[in-house]
């Protein structure tokens, strides 16, 4: 993999880039839909290639060692060939459900014990065994087993939290290093900068993931509850401590504002469940701004839901499909979103190139946040 920076943007850290995998570029800034279950919730790859025009994937190493399991994905020939998917994939290490499932976890030094949340089977996952799960899934790109600190935490339980993620990370690498790629493709492993949110943490953090020079790096911990400023201070300093040769993922953000803001900050991936979730409950993001396409001023609304993304389906419409519950209202309204996402990251990408990204930032956000 290699990450080739263009340009910077000067009134702000923005960066456009490209990222090279062996199954294509990526084009930074870059926001990621997240297919948990080796799915993009109600939309075809076909749709997410061509008209959602994504360049990466998100799959969850928890969710596909429990369903379809490890021979299934291995038989088939790693996840792109189970799911139709030519271009790159990234899995998460399971790490997030250490903080997500805690009622039904526990950590020690050599890894986390879990119920599964299906038939209450023990699962243990360590970061020897996260490595290899996601070695035979075939993820382009995978991530270090971490620990998730949940927010607030105080100082002593964020401390103790990052330093067995970082004792993880090097077992991580270690295996890492001891096993092969497979399916034909180099797949690469991303460090997770933790801390909470602690300065002195995250600045210890980032300095230790950027020590260890791998392919790229994540901030993890981050959109966890958590108020947005403190989100944004966190991934400023982070960002200023890790490699500007490498690119900077922060796991799990978030609404529109947010990624332009992060951004700003020098972030050049992004994933978040948000689009595809807000979709099927029947809140938009569009060109115009945000609709709550449930409420009944759209019931005799025959425009377009969107002029750019989706045109040829009006609001009273989706309406009407959102309120039967049927599933084509999940399409269309996740595609609406989706779509919204690729353009508002690829837009953003062009802004940066034309050292024009802060004054249209400054001019666009409140046209997008609105509420219509």
């Amino acid at each position: 993999m290699n990450f080739s920076l263009l340009k910077s943007d000067t009134e702000s850290k923005a960066r456009a880039g490209i990222i090279q995998t062996g199954r294509g570029e990526i084009l930074t800034p870059i926001f990621m839909p997240v297919g948990t279950q080796g799915t993009v919730k109600s939309v075809t790859q076909k749709d997410l290639a061509e008209r959602v025009k994504a360049q990466i994937i998100l799959a969850n190493t928890y969710h596909i060692f429990l369903r379809p399991g490890l021979e299934v994905i291995y038989k088939a020939g790693g996840i792109h060939r189970f799911i139709n998917w030519d271009k790159p994939m990234l899995t998460d290490s399971g790490g997030y459900q250490v903080f997500s499932l805690s009622e039904i976890r526990k950590i020690k030094e050599e890894g986390v014990s879990f119920r599964s949340h299906l038939d209450g089977s023990k699962i243990f996952f360590s970061p020897e065994i996260a490595t290899d799960i996601q070695r035979t899934i075939g993820a382009d790109i995978f991530m270090a087993f971490d620990e998730c600190p949940p927010y607030p935490s105080d100082y002593k339980y964020a401390k103790d939290s990052m330093d067995l993620t970082h004792r993880w990370l090097t077992r991580c690498i270690t295996r890492f290093n001891e096993t092969e790629s497979l399916y034909g493709f180099e797949q690469n492993l991303f460090p997770i900068v933790q801390g909470s949110t602690y300065k002195d943490l995250r600045k210890d953090s980032a300095r230790f993931i950027a020590d260890q020079n791998m392919p790229g790096n994540a901030i993890g911990g981050l959109s966890v509850g958590e108020p947005a400023e403190q989100m944004y201070e966190m991934t400023e300093l982070v960002c200023e401590h890790l490699p500007a040769d490498k690119p900077r993922y922060l796991m799990g953000v978030g609404t529109p504002a947010n990624i332009l803001e992060c951004i700003a900050l020098g972030i050049d991936m992004f994933d978040c469940v948000l689009p595809t979730r807000n979709a099927r409950h029947g809140f938009l993001f569009t060109s115009q701004g945000i609709i709550n396409i449930k409420n009944e001023k759209w019931k005799h609304d025959y425009s377009a839901i969107d002029p750019i993304f989706t045109p040829e389906y009006s609001k009273a419409y989706l309406k009407h499909l959102i309120k039967c519950n049927e599933m084509l209202g999940a399409t269309i309204a996740s595609i609406q979103n989706l779509s919204f996402y690729l353009w508002l990251v690829a837009e953003a990408r062009e802004q940066i190139l034309k050292d024009n990204f802060m004054a249209w930032k400054k001019e666009i956000l409140p046209t997008l946040m609105q509420k219509l």
